[in-house]
């Protein structure tokens, strides 16, 4: 069975919605990047003998919060050693407008697993995008890179769009399939 680890951060509770979505699809583990940008000691244990990791932030100004790119630069330590090469990784990201530069933001995380030696997995999935298609629809926001998610600005965390949600479960089984295919071989 493989060991995945969701390492993300949650300026006002819709990321760790998505996060919590994600890892409980696949019992992966949760790791919070915490207000002041840390983790715990064990969750740096956690990650290095996780199989896979997906990172997860919101996108604010056209990238990841200051909080997560601190978690990104300390995971430099990892780096010297190697520690994260060959993992498997995926990512997430939320913002309130339907674009909001949220490309910008799977790119640097998709580049921090590059650094680090990983294999990113991409979402795999078709774009919802007939005429006929709804917010209710999977991967409604046309994703590739990893998973799109659309928060508005005046929505509660119990209002992010059901096929928001359902994209994020597929990915979720896609990051888990395609891990376990890595360490089965």
């Amino acid at each position: 069975m493989s060991k995945i680890a969701v390492v993300y951060h949650s300026g006002y509770g819709h990321t760790k919605v998505i996060a919590e979505t994600f890892a409980n699809e696949i019992q992966a583990t949760l790791i919070e990047v915490d207000q002041e940008g840390n983790i715990q000691d064990q969750d740096w244990d956690t990650l290095d003998t996780a199989d896979a990791i997906v990172f997860g932030a919101p996108t604010y100004m056209g990238g990841v919060p200051w909080q997560f790119k601190k978690f990104a630069d300390a995971s430099s330590k990892r780096w010297f050693t190697r520690a994260w090469a060959d993992k498997v990784f995926g990512g997430f990201t939320n913002s309130a407008s339907m674009n909001g530069d949220k490309q910008v933001t799977l790119i640097s995380l998709h580049t921090l697993a590059s650094q680090h030696g990983g294999i990113w997995v991409s979402l795999g999935l078709a774009p919802s995008n007939t005429k006929s298609a709804t917010r209710q629809d999977v991967n409604s926001l046309g994703g590739s890179v990893g998973l799109l998610v659309q928060s508005p600005a005046d929505a509660s965390v119990d209002e992010i769009p059901s096929g928001d949600l359902e994209t994020a479960k597929q990915y979720a089984k896609r990051i888990k399939a395609i891990t376990e295919k890595f360490i089965a071989a």
